[in-house]
């Protein structure tokens, strides 16, 4: 049996950049029929290695080779000439457009008189029908599907150019379980039509279940090509951080629960506080030092009992004090005033402010408490940027950047820098590891344990079960929109524990 060959091959891949070289002899082989994931942390190298083969960045060593024939890509067009297709993370559509017009865009068919539309659209029909999509109407307006439909729109336009690679960066960031579900059929459909699969992602899970073989990078070099299957997950954590997973399990492993004194006043207790629609009246209590886990499934309110609680919105009745004294916190201002930040899960769109620099977004907070009229002194800001970039360990090591330009672990960074700037005695931290790698996590969930092991009370929610049980000294489970249980964490609680509550759970009285 003839051994299967490459479609790409390169080989020895090198770019630099003024004072950086973000590749060095890097390689990569895609194979016909196969779904291939580029690993690594964020800095690694992917992006630019994906650049490369898409024609947007030169190559300055190695070579490209594809479908057996030396190849240069000098440019975005010579990519797709070469039946190279890509779906970025943000997806790239006309929302002011039909869905058929999207499909078709740059090879609409034509007549004697201009567009043939109802050919155009009939053509676009066939190209959703392959990805298993006949049911949407070509003629509909885009923004009348969701953004995950319209991921599924975009592969369907990517493979219009009869692709034998498609590159997926980040497809699932922003998608839910099922969503994912409906995107991996579609990858399957299209792997199983001869077709090699790039694909990037931060979620190990997926990485597990949709791929056949892997390639490693580490601070932009070339580690390691292994078939997904015969790879044990310490192995592949190892490899692309330099750390093994036992070492990273360890995070939190030997932390001394905080134990709750008698007559002890928590920094923040809410009475019966709720929001129609959104989150059942409720009652909660956070002590300084502790780290309260938010856990439930998708909708469960865990995002809404957070934004009330920082002023995000208006509860329509309970009530709200903090160590002790009854406060009023109707906005995210006066949570400010009164020492309580959150850093909220849509990092993109109500957290990073893009067009600003790292040492901007670090200080607006502080200088929205203090007023227009009062500037942060500059020794005081050069401090303050200073110690949360080495804390942080933000990448690149500069504050003058624009923070749009670094990676999202890296902005996560930035955001819990802005609100430790203010000192607060609560954090409210929402999905702050979510779409972010591996190294940049650990780091981050490490400075949740330091933070409260200072004396700050934490609120952590993420969908993630096993690192709230893993960093939380008490957990909250909520489900439709109502908390169901308080659970002191113990050696005993685990993610089962959490999973058959709320499977098992009735309303809390």
């Amino acid at each position: 049996m003839t051994e299967k060959q490459p479609i790409v091959v390169m080989k020895g891949i090198t770019i630099e950049f003024p004072g950086v070289k973000a590749l060095d002899g890097v390689n990569l082989r895609l194979f016909p029929g196969e779904v291939h994931a580029l690993m690594g942390e964020n800095g690694a190298g992917k992006s630019t290695m994906i650049k490369a083969l898409t024609g947007v960045y030169k190559i300055d060593a190695g070579s490209i080779t594809v479908d057996g024939k030396p190849t240069q890509l000098n440019g975005t067009l010579d990519a797709q000439n070469a039946g190279i297709a890509t779906v970025y993370q943000e997806v790239n559509l006309c929302t002011n457009l039909s869905i058929g017009e999207n499909v078709m865009l740059g090879h609409e068919k034509r007549g004697p008189l201009g567009i043939d539309w109802k050919k155009t659209h009939a053509e676009a029909r066939k190209h959703l029908a392959k990805m298993g999509l006949e049911y949407l109407d070509p003629r509909a307006p885009l923004s009348s599907i969701s953004i995950a439909m319209q991921q599924l729109v975009a592969i369907a336009r990517a493979m219009v150019i009869d692709a034998k690679v498609l590159i997926l960066d980040e497809p699932t960031s922003s998608l839910d379980a099922n969503e994912v579900e409906d995107l991996f059929e579609i990858m399957r459909k299209v792997r199983d039509s001869g077709v090699a699969i790039l694909f990037v992602s931060h979620f190990l899970d997926q990485i597990y279940e949709i791929t056949d073989r892997l390639t490693i990078l580490r601070n932009g070099q070339f580690i390691k090509e292994v078939m997904t299957k015969e790879t044990p997950r310490d192995e592949l954590i190892g490899m692309m951080i330099g750390k093994s997973a036992d070492e990273l399990s360890q995070i939190g492993a030997k932390k001394a629960r905080r134990e709750i004194k008698p007559g002890e006043k928590p920094v923040v207790s809410i009475k019966k506080l709720g929001r129609k629609g959104q989150i059942e009246p409720t009652d909660q209590d956070v002590y300084a030092g502790e780290v309260v886990g938010f856990a439930g499934l998708l909708g469960s309110g865990r995002t809404e009992l957070g934004r009330l609680m920082f002023g995000a919105d208006k509860p329509d009745n309970g009530e709200y004090y903090l160590n002790g004294k009854k406060v009023n916190i109707d906005s995210p201002y006066t949570a400010l005033k009164n020492k309580i930040a959150y850093s909220t899960e849509n990092r993109r769109d109500e957290g990073i402010i893009g067009d600003l620099t790292v040492r901007q977004n670090m200080l607006i907070a502080l200088q929205a408490t203090r007023g227009m009229f009062k500037p942060i002194p500059k020794k005081e800001a050069d401090e303050i940027v200073d110690k949360y970039m080495k804390e942080l360990n933000v990448r690149p090591p500069d504050p003058n950047k624009l923070i749009k330009n670094l990676s999202g672990g890296n902005q996560q960074k930035v955001l819990i820098a802005r609100w430790l700037a203010v000192h607060p005695e609560l954090l409210i931290l929402d999905e702050p590891t979510r779409g972010i790698d591996i190294g940049a996590k650990a780091e981050i969930q490490q400075k949740v344990l330091e933070l409260a092991a200072q004396g700050m009370g934490v609120v952590f929610i993420s969908s993630e079960l096993e690192e709230v049980v893993r960093l939380s000294d008490a957990i909250t489970v909520l489900k439709d929109h109502q908390k169901i249980a308080n659970i002191v964490n113990d050696d005993t609680v685990s993610q089962a524990t959490i999973v058959e509550t709320i499977a098992n759970s009735g309303k809390e009285a």
